[in-house]
C-alpha cells in the first residue's frame, strides 16, 4: 500500500517531478555516454600499442634495456622462438634486429630506430602492414627496401621510391652504413611512432652489421588475448630465466597508466555527476514535504507511524531516481551502441590526439558491468537523497502541523 500511496504522490506535481526526472535522465545519459567515450578511446590505445607498436610481450637479453647496445643480442634465436612457440596461449612469434641511429635524405637527416623484421612473421604479430598508405610492405623482393612513416617521409621530403641512406656500426664496431630505396610509407594514430620508427628486411640489416642470421635484439609475442598476458608472462619466464621478458604495461608504462587511470577517473566523473543530482532530488523532496505539511500531520494524527512515513518519503525518492537513472542509462546505452558503430571524429584535433598515440576515430564501447554498477549508483543516492526530507517529515508535531495553513 505504501509503495502505491508513494508512486500516486511522485505525480501529484507532475511538472516538478518530470524536471527532476529529466534531469536525472539527461545526467546519467552523459555519463554512460562520457564512459562509453573513454573506455572505447583507451581500449583502441591499447589495441594499437600491441598490435602496431610492441605485441603482448617483448624478450630481450638482460643487459639491453638499459644498455641497448648491438652486442646484446639473444643467440640461437631459432631454439628460443620455439620455446615460446609450446607455451599455451601464444598466438604469434617474430624475431627482431633493431639499431638506434642516423637515416639521410639528399635534404636532412634524422634519428630513427631501425627494426630488422622477417615479414612473413612480423605479418603474423602487428598489423603495421595494414596502415600502409602508399606503396607495399615488403612484396617487391628488391633489395634493400624500407617502410618508413609518414610524418618522417614529410621531414625527409622523400616519397616512394626515394633513397635514404642509414649510417650504423657492424658487429666489430666498424662505421657502415646502406642506401634503402623507399618502398611503402605507413601512417599510424601515434605521431611519434611514425616519425622515429623505420623497417627493413632482418637479412639486409644482418648482413650490413655483419651479424649472426640466427641472432636478434628482440622476440615479439602475440597471444590469443590479453587475459592471458599474466599466465603466458609467468610460464615464458620461468622456461627463459636467462633472457628479459617484460610485458607491453612494462615496456610501455604511459599506456598502462591510461588504462589504470580509467577507473579513478569513471568514480570522479559519475561522482560529480551523482552529487549534483543528490542535491537536486533533495531540493525536489524537501519541497514536496514542505507542502504536505498538513497531509503528513492528519496522517500522524490518525494513527500512521513514524516508520510509515520514513518509509513512504523513502520509496518515493528511489522510484523517482530509478525512473530517471534507468531512462539516462537506456539513452547512454543508445548512444554508446550508435557511435560504436558509426564511431565519433575527432579530426579537427587530430594534431593534439595524435600526439598521444590516441586515434582520432573513436568507436564507443561500455560493459553490462559498468552499467550495473552505475544503476546501484543511483540507488545509493536516492536513499541518501531521502534521508534529509524524511528527517524533516518525522520532526513534524501532529497537533501543529494539522493547523498550518497551506
Amino acid at each position: 500500500m505504501i509503495l502505491a500511496v508513494a508512486w500516486r504522490n511522485i505525480w501529484r506535481s507532475k511538472t516538478r517531478s518530470l524536471v527532476i526526472l529529466v534531469a536525472i535522465c539527461l545526467g546519467l545519459a552523459s555519463g554512460v555516454f562520457y564512459m562509453g567515450f573513454y573506455q572505447g578511446m583507451v581500449d583502441q590505445r591499447i589495441n594499437t600499442a600491441i598490435k602496431t607498436e610492441a605485441s603482448h610481450i617483448q624478450i630481450h637479453h638482460r643487459e639491453y634495456l638499459n644498455n641497448p647496445d648491438k652486442k646484446f643480442v639473444i643467440a640461437d634465436a631459432d631454439s628460443v622462438t620455439k620455446v615460446i612457440r609450446s607455451v599455451s596461449g601464444v598466438k604469434a612469434t617474430t624475431s627482431r634486429i633493431i639499431m638506434n641511429t642516423m637515416i639521410q635524405s639528399p635534404t636532412t637527416s634524422s634519428g630513427v630506430k631501425v627494426t630488422g623484421v622477417i615479414p612473413e612473421d612480423e605479418k603474423q604479430v602487428t598489423n603495421l602492414y595494414t596502415r600502409l598508405i602508399e606503396g607495399t610492405y615488403f612484396e617487391e623482393g628488391k633489395r634493400n627496401p624500407i617502410v618508413i612513416g609518414k610524418k618522417l617521409a614529410e621531414k625527409l621530403k622523400v616519397k616512394l621510391k626515394s633513397k635514404v641512406v642509414i649510417t650504423l656500426q657492424d658487429m666489430q664496431g666498424n662505421m657502415t652504413g646502406a642506401a634503402f630505396k623507399v618502398e611503402g610509407i605507413f601512417e599510424t594514430s601515434n605521431t611519434a611512432f611514425d616519425e622515429s620508427c623505420v623497417f627493413v628486411r632482418n637479412d639486409d640489416i644482418s648482413r650490413i652489421m655483419v651479424m649472426d642470421p640466427n641472432s636478434c635484439h628482440e622476440i615479439a609475442v602475440l597471444l590469443d588475448n590479453n587475459e592471458e598476458l599474466a599466465l603466458a608472462d609467468q610460464t615464458i619466464q620461468s622456461k627463459l630465466r636467462g633472457l628479459d621478458v617484460k610485458t607491453w604495461r612494462e615496456i610501455m608504462p604511459d599506456v598502462s597508466l591510461v588504462e589504470s587511470s580509467f577507473g579513478l577517473t569513471m568514480i570522479i566523473f559519475m561522482g560529480v555527476i551523482l552529487l549534483a543530482l543528490l542535491f537536486g532530488i533533495i531540493n525536489t523532496m524537501l519541497m514536496a514535504v514542505l507542502e504536505r505539511t498538513k497531509e503528513l500531520g492528519m496522517l500522524m494524527a490518525i494513527g500512521m507511524n513514524k516508520f510509515r512515513v520514513f518509509m513512504m518519503i523513502l520509496l518515493e525518492t528511489v522510484m523517482l531516481s530509478l525512473v530517471g537513472g534507468v531512462c539516462g542509462i537506456v539513452l547512454g546505452w543508445m548512444l554508446n551502441l550508435y557511435f560504436g558503430v558509426k564511431g565519433i571524429d575527432l579530426g579537427a584535433w587530430s594534431t593534439a590526439y595524435k600526439s598521444m598515440g590516441f586515434d582520432t576515430l573513436v568507436y564507443t564501447k561500455l560493459s553490462w558491468s559498468i552499467s550495473f554498477e552505475i544503476a546501484v549508483m543511483v540507488v545509493v543516492t536516492g536513499i541518501i537523497a531521502a534521508i534529509y526530507p524524511a528527517m524533516k517529515a518525522l520532526k513534524l508535531k501532529p497537533a501543529e502541523a494539522v493547523r498550518v495553513d497551506m
